[in-house]
């Protein structure tokens, strides 16, 4: 009498795929809870810093808090800067853009320690923002006294007296150099024509690459969210 042959059993695929999807289910679970954990806590730091943002000027339109979910959550407090939480979900990173790659600014589990941080860099947001307003005011001032002194009425020189036959020399003096003001006021009128465009276009050109750094770290900003 022969032993029957022994068969490996075929693996049922469909009942696989039953175990994978479950499995699949479970995990999303987990990542939607961290997630949502993720959340909560930069909803709590946002409420924690509303207090610092009531006292910005109202003119002021630099900063724009808003949590705003996705793979990793972040809680943006402009443009250029926001929290998000570190890998151990329970550490807040507060991260700036620069030109120079993006820069750690705090990291801490504590949310008054991140509110003070907050705080601080929108001081200095706000001093930066004086600053280059201040810089504004002196370049738009000067262009305003150039163009007062080019609009000025050109002063009226003395009218000759009546020629005479005794002092021939004298009339022709008076009468050269009459015709050498208006050329000097010409040549000034362009030197002055071509400071002020130059201050102009060196104004116009800063103006532009502050709008062209705020955009492009704004794209980086969303571009991160988006990854």
């Amino acid at each position: 009498m022969t032993d029957a042959p022994h068969l490996t059993p075929v693996p049922n695929l469909a009942e696989a795929t039953r175990r994978a999807r479950v499995d699949i289910a479970e995990q999303s679970q987990v990542v939607e809870d961290l997630r949502n954990g993720e959340i909560a806590r930069l909803d709590m730091l946002a409420e924690a810093i509303r207090p610092v943002l009531a006292q910005v000027p109202q003119d002021v339109d630099l900063f724009d808090v808003g949590v705003v979910p996705g793979a990793r959550p972040r809680l943006f407090v402009d443009v250029i800067a926001y929290v998000e939480m570190a890998r151990d979900r329970r550490t807040y990173r507060f991260l700036q853009e620069t030109r120079h790659g993006r820069v750690t600014v705090r990291e801490s589990d504590r949310v008054d320690a991140m509110t003070q941080a907050i705080a601080d860099y929108v001081a200095r947001r706000l001093i930066e923002r004086d600053r280059a307003l201040a810089s504004d005011m002196t370049v738009e001032d000067a262009a305003r006294a150039l163009l007062a002194r080019e609009s000025a009425p050109a002063p009226q020189t003395a009218l000759a007296g009546p020629e005479t036959n005794s002092e021939p020399r004298v009339e022709t003096r008076a009468e050269a150099r009459a015709e050498a003001r208006p050329a000097r006021r010409t040549r000034g009128g362009f030197a002055e024509r071509a400071l002020l465009f130059l201050v102009q276009f060196l104004g116009a050109a800063a103006l532009t690459l502050i709008v062209a750094i705020g955009l492009y770290m704004g794209w980086r900003a969303i571009m991160g969210v988006a990854g």
